[in-house]
C-alpha cells in the first residue's frame, strides 16, 4: 500500500451546501487498521475537544463519532480495536459505525475459505494473528485456508461477529455522506451497492463532478487530510504512518484532529 498524494485545490464548496446551517457536532475517524494505539489516542484527542467546544453549545447537543470502517487487517491489533469500539459509552455520544472493504472481505472469508487466499494479500495475516490464529505456510494452500476458516470461526467472539455484520454501507447526515471509499459519480446514490461504497477508488477522487453531498471518507491514503469542497478524505495511512486522522464537522467549521 503507498499513500497517494493528489494535487490540492483551495476548497471551493458549492453554494448548494450552508455548512453554518448544519447544527451538528460531528467527527468522522479515518482507516484504523489494527492500530489501537492510535485509535485510543485520537479518541482521547477528540474527548479533549469535545471538552472544549461544550462551552459554546446546547446542553442538549449529543456529539457524534463516525467510524469509516477498515478497523482490521495491516496493524497488529485488529481484535483490540474491535474491543475499543465495542466499549464506547453508549450514553452522552452517538456512535455510527461503517463497514469498509476489509470488513467485507473477512465476513467473506467466515463464508468461503477460499476468500482467504485474496485476503492474505491486504492484511489478513496480522488479524488472524491477533485473534490466535495459526496462518498457513503456504498461502496458496486452499485445505490450510479450510482450517483457518475453521479457527478463525471459533476464535471470533460472537460480539465482533454482531459487531461485524451490523455495519451501515454509510450514513447520511445534513450536508455530509459518509462512507467509506466514496461514491460514483456517474450514478445516483440510490441505485449503488456496497461495490461503489467500499472499493471505488480514482473514479471517484479523480472526478470533479458536483455531487449530492460532501463526501466523508476513508480507503484511499493520502499523506494528509483532504478537503477541497467536495470531499473529505481522511486515511492517512495509519498503520504505517502512526498518523490517524479525524475531522470535526461543527458551526460551518471543517478541523481535523491527528494522532
Amino acid at each position: 500500500m503507498r499513500l497517494f498524494k493528489f494535487k490540492e485545490k483551495k476548497p471551493n464548496v458549492s453554494r448548494r451546501f450552508d455548512l453554518k446551517a448544519y447544527t451538528g457536532l460531528t467527527y468522522a475517524i479515518g482507516d484504523v487498521h489494527g492500530r489501537c494505539d492510535l485509535l485510543e489516542q485520537l479518541l482521547g484527542i477528540i474527548a479533549s475537544d469535545i471538552d472544549a467546544v461544550r462551552g459554546h453549545v446546547s446542553a442538549e447537543l449529543v456529539p457524534t463519532i463516525v467510524f469509516l470502517g477498515d478497523y482490521i487487517d495491516r496493524g497488529l491489533q485488529s481484535r483490540e480495536v474491535i474491543e475499543c469500539l465495542l466499549s464506547l459509552p453508549a450514553v452522552g455520544l452517538n456512535r455510527v459505525f461503517l463497514k469498509g472493504n476489509h470488513e467485507q472481505t473477512a465476513l467473506k472469508f467466515l463464508e468461503d475459505p477460499t476468500v482467504g487466499v485474496q485476503w492474505s494479500e491486504h492484511g489478513a495475516i496480522e488479524t488472524l494473528v491477533s485473534y490466535g490464529v495459526n496462518v498457513p505456510v503456504q498461502r496458496n494452500d486452499l485445505q490450510a485456508w479450510e482450517d483457518v476458516n475453521r479457527a478463525f470461526a471459533a476464535a471470533l467472539p460472537q460480539s465482533h461477529l454482531d459487531f461485524m455484520n451490523s455495519l451501515k454501507p454509510y450514513w447520511i447526515d445534513g450536508p455530509f455522506m459518509f462512507v467509506h471509499a466514496g461514491v460514483d459519480p456517474n450514478m445516483p446514490i440510490d441505485e449503488q451497492t456496497e461495490g461503489e461504497f467500499l472499493w471505488i477508488r480514482d473514479r471517484f477522487i479523480q472526478s470533479r463532478k458536483h455531487l449530492p453531498y460532501i463526501i466523508v471518507h476513508g480507503h484511499t491514503p493520502e499523506i494528509k487530510p483532504v478537503w477541497d469542497g467536495r470531499r473529505i478524505g481522511l486515511d492517512t495511512g495509519a498503520y504505517m504512518t502512526g498518523k490517524l486522522s479525524a475531522v470535526r464537522l461543527f458551526s460551518g467549521e471543517v478541523r481535523f484532529l491527528s494522532t
